[in-house]
């Protein structure tokens, strides 16, 4: 039967013995299937990230309409719920926030619907900054966003209150210099990314400019943070 099958598709016959198989597929609403397996994300006190086919569980919470993509964050990993966590109990309130490596711009997002003023996000893939802007713009949240050479080339220098990095170790190693040159005296660096095991060799690399300890640990995944001193008058 296999044998005829493959013949009748039209499909070679190796040497070797091996046979295609043909079966039939019972018709199924691909897209629903998929659009089930995410559901409403619960985060820290107050925070769901809800699909746009689904309705908010709690309206009056904070709620972020996000639909799973190619840019990475989406609530459902350990380090962006404990960035997310972060922001919550240090509610940035007024102040001015850099998500760098924004992804899909979810950490932004929560900063700006937690009241921030100003926010804007930095990330190389150009596909992550289309995939942050839609989202801002389906949030309703006025966030500017640029790839890292823009940055650069319009905000030399501008620093901000909190500074969160959700990338890799590696990544965060190198960049330990720069992005501290982006916290303002006495703002906050937020760091995730990161192994349990290698928050140590991480903080180090940034013990020049800023002493970090770890925030809070989820599933072998930790979240750095510390606070830039204010200068002596």
């Amino acid at each position: 039967m296999v044998r005829t099958a493959a013949q009748a598709s039209g499909l070679p016959l190796p040497a070797g013995g091996i046979v295609y198989a043909l079966r039939n597929v019972a018709e199924q609403d691909w897209v629903r299937l998929t659009q089930s397996q995410f559901e409403p994300i619960h985060i820290g006190k107050n925070i769901w990230v809800v699909p746009s086919w689904h309705d908010a569980p709690d309206p009056s919470a904070l709620v972020l309409e996000l639909d799973p993509g190619l840019a990475f964050g989406t609530g459902s990993h350990p380090t962006t719920r404990l960035c997310m966590e972060w922001l919550e109990e240090n509610a940035p309130r007024d102040l001015s926030v850099l998500d760098y490596g924004c992804g899909s711009g979810i950490l932004a997002l929560v900063a700006k619907k937690l009241g921030a003023d100003c926010v804007l996000g930095v990330d190389i893939d150009p596909q992550a900054l289309e995939s942050a802007r839609f989202n801002s713009e389906r949030n309703r949240c006025q966030i500017d966003y640029y790839l890292p050479q823009e940055f650069s080339r319009a905000m030399p220098t501008q620093s901000f209150d909190i500074v969160v990095a959700n990338i890799l170790s590696g990544p965060l190693k190198l960049m330990a210099p720069m992005l501290c040159a982006r916290i303002a005296p006495g703002g906050a660096l937020v760091l995730s990314g990161v192994l349990a095991r290698q928050a140590d060799d991480v903080a180090a690399a940034y013990a020049p400019f800023i002493r970090l300890t770890v925030w809070a640990e989820r599933e072998g995944w930790v979240a750095l943070s510390g606070r830039l001193n204010t200068p002596n008058p």
